[in-house]
């Protein structure tokens, strides 16, 4: 039929690597997507991993552009066989550019000089642009493919086949022409047989009085909607669901021809799995009645997708929100602890004002913690990490989780006897574990049960994947926390781990439990998983990296960390001797500001006060001032803490910089953290913590 252009080599090439454009893509946006759920390093590497998927699908592109077109090699092409087949054939190129058109075609289309496919069938087919593309995928992966559709109002059939090099052959069948293929399903007065047809094809077909009875479908359609008992008594309403308006009325509105588009994605009724179908309507005219062919396509990848990337705007909305409102609150939380701080550091134990105090304290700790949670669900908390032995942390968790689970539930701890140490912060993980076991309790709220927290040591030679999660090798901890309850049906299990998402009873859940569970746990390095049985129980585990024995030796050899915000450290401050140094503290905030300053002068440094950076760079201008530290605020309005510094240090190189914020550290980004003999102090922080860390600085 054809000869071999010179150029034969190019359009094969070019064809091949068209089918793996949309992959590139496809697999570019779900690693964008995966990388809005993580933070830190893996985030970054999803990231850069997607614009190298880009990048090629774009060069990719340019090589298809530079392909030369069908069009191009018109003089090769033999149009003679085509010619005379009594479809409507068109040839193009992979783009859908029009190179020939049989007689049958110029009758029905004209001339076509400079037009594409989706010109041609502008007029004749609803939904053209998406009926092309799945044709397109489909000659890609498997040579050919063909779908039935109305054209220009009459019931058609649309196939395409793959030539050589990047060419395609389109052929149109309408009723009425000669030697027309396609199963008309108007007309004849026996229609049964055309609907037999349907039994061997690879399309997903069902048969639907216009009432909504399902009366036949073939195999195809059969295995998507899992039905495999019959049909006998069905409705389509009983298979699918999630059309936002009745499916009575859907299907009426179809067999009238009535609406612009009668293709909609909706969800299948099938309690073993999650199926999303594209369901296209079209009616049929049997002579005594109308009924209604569904032509059913598999959508559940796509929405899958569709799911991931809108999860992952969620989260990053939730984040910045979260962000926000940490920032504020965190002021507010500093000032207000500072100030107990101050205060206690002025009554004795016996003093009657003392214990208001402390509940003041204790109060702001709890608010903060409250933020940390906040936090932890958009994994924009900052976290303390430290060497943990999780039998110790959960031997001294046990009086709680007892108090919490209550009479009738049974809580046992199993642990390894050579259990690894991990690196994580306490208090966060304290909050996963004791999150998990509400959650269990909860679902045996009723008949009570047992309630098993077990560790143990995990080697991972190879990757693990689960749930579209990949495990690298290394050494873990697994600690799992299972119930004997009533476990999670498989639909909601993949969506426990969402922000406000609970199955719990109006006021008894916010859906924020697994969320920050979730949350803590990825930030600080690891993997949570949920694995249920209806009426069996639930388990839920988690892996966390495990630390070095270097770490875990350094970590006995140091000790308890010193040090906290309590009335104890006040006192020691107290009692501490005067300290020396010039510190210019730049603070937007009034409050903080005022409490910072009064807690290092009572320490005995010299404080020079700025109100933002403008302010602390014409002080700074002076080169008779002594300063010797910097305590400076992170995010300030106009110039941003890491940049005032940077231009003060130009003229001022030894000085040392405490850089404070109420949001995340990582908004102190890698660039700002070149600057020299710095570190990073959260708010809120207390004025032990404060007075320490400018001490450690200028020590």
């Amino acid at each position: 039929m054809s000869r071999w252009p010179a150029h034969a080599f190019l359009h094969d090439l070019a064809h091949r690597l068209d089918r793996r454009l949309w992959g590139l893509l496809a697999a570019s946006i779900a690693l964008l997507a995966g990388a809005h759920l993580l933070s830190g390093g893996p985030a970054q590497m999803l990231i850069s991993a997607a614009m190298v998927l880009a990048i090629l699908a774009f060069v990719l592109r340019l090589v298809l552009t530079a392909a030369p077109r069908v069009g191009d090699v018109d003089d090769v092409i033999d149009a003679t066989p085509i010619d005379a087949d009594p479809g409507a054939c068109v040839i193009s190129d992979a783009e859908g550019n029009v190179a020939l058109l049989n007689a049958e075609a110029r009758r029905l289309f004209g001339e076509a000089d400079g037009a594409t496919l989706s010109d041609l069938l502008r007029d004749g087919v609803e939904d053209r642009a998406a009926v092309l593309f799945r044709l397109r995928a489909r000659a890609g992966s498997r040579g050919s493919g063909q779908e039935d559709l109305h054209f220009r109002g009459r019931p058609a059939r649309l196939s395409v086949r793959h030539l050589s090099g990047a060419r395609l052959l389109w052929r149109l069948d309408c009723p009425g022409a000669p030697g027309a293929e396609v199963a008309e399903f108007s007309g004849p007065p026996n229609p049964g047989d055309n609907w037999d047809i349907l039994e061997s094809l690879h399309i997903a077909y069902v048969k639907i009085a216009a009432n909504g009875q399902v009366m036949r479908m073939n195999p195809r359609a059969a295995s998507l909607l899992g039905c495999h008992e019959g049909v006998g008594g069905l409705r389509l309403s009983d298979l699918v669901e999630g059309l936002g308006r009745p499916v009575a009325d859907w299907l009426e509105a179809a067999a009238k021809g009535q609406g612009a588009s009668s293709t909609e994605v909706v969800r299948a009724r099938r309690p073993e799995r999650e199926t999303y179908l594209q369901v296209s309507l079209i009616a049929v005219d049997e002579g005594d009645e109308v009924v209604v062919a569904a032509v059913l396509n598999d959508a559940t990848e796509l929405k899958t997708l569709e799911a991931q990337f809108v999860q992952s705007q969620k989260m990053q909305a939730i984040g910045q929100l979260a962000g926000g409102v940490a920032h504020d609150f965190n002021n507010l939380l500093t000032a207000i602890s500072g100030y107990c701080d101050l205060l206690l550091l002025r009554h004795d134990i016996g003093d009657p004002d003392y214990g208001d105090l402390q509940q003041i304290a204790q109060n702001a700790n709890r608010a903060a913690s409250l933020v940390g949670q906040l936090l932890a669900f958009s994994r924009k908390q900052n976290l303390r990490p430290q060497v943990l032995d999780l039998r110790d942390l959960l031997d001294d968790l046990t009086h709680l989780l007892n108090r919490l689970v209550g009479e009738k539930t049974v809580l046992s701890l199993q642990h390894d006897p050579g259990l690894r140490a991990i690196r994580a912060d306490r208090r966060q993980l304290e909050q996963v574990i004791m999150n998990l076991v509400v959650n269990a309790r909860d679902a045996m709220r009723d008949t009570g049960g047992e309630i098993t927290v077990a560790t143990a040591n995990l080697s991972l030679r190879s990757p693990e994947e689960r749930d579209r999660a990949k495990i690298p090798p290394g050494d873990y901890v697994r600690v799992t926390v299972t119930d004997t309850g009533s476990g999670i049906p498989a639909d909601r299990l993949q969506k426990i781990f969402e922000p406000f998402y609970t199955t719990k009873k109006s006021r008894e859940g916010t859906g924020l439990g697994l969320s920050t569970a979730y949350g803590i746990v990825k930030q600080t390095g690891g993997f949570i998983f949920a694995d249920s049985v209806v009426g069996r129980g639930t388990t839920f585990s988690i892996y966390l990296p495990a630390a070095s024995a270097e770490e875990a030796r350094a970590a006995r050899s140091a000790g308890p960390e010193a040090g906290g915000p309590t009335a104890a450290d006040g006192r020691r401050i107290e009692q501490a001797p005067s300290a020396d140094g010039v510190v210019l503290l730049v603070e937007d905030e009034a409050p903080v500001r005022a409490f910072a300053s009064h807690a290092l002068r009572l320490r005995g440094y010299t404080v020079l006060e700025a109100a933002n950076a403008e302010e602390a760079l014409f002080m700074l201008e002076d080169d008779d001032l002594r300063v010797d530290l910097f305590v400076s605020d992170v995010i300030m309005p106009g110039m941003d803490g890491p940049s005032w510094v940077r231009k003060a240090l130009e003229k001022r190189p030894g000085v040392g910089t405490v850089f404070v914020s109420g949001y995340a550290e990582e908004s102190f980004s890698d660039d700002q953290r070149q600057i020299p003999n710095c570190v990073f102090l959260p708010k809120p922080f207390s004025l032990a913590e404060l007075t320490r860390t400018v001490g450690q600085q200028l020590g």
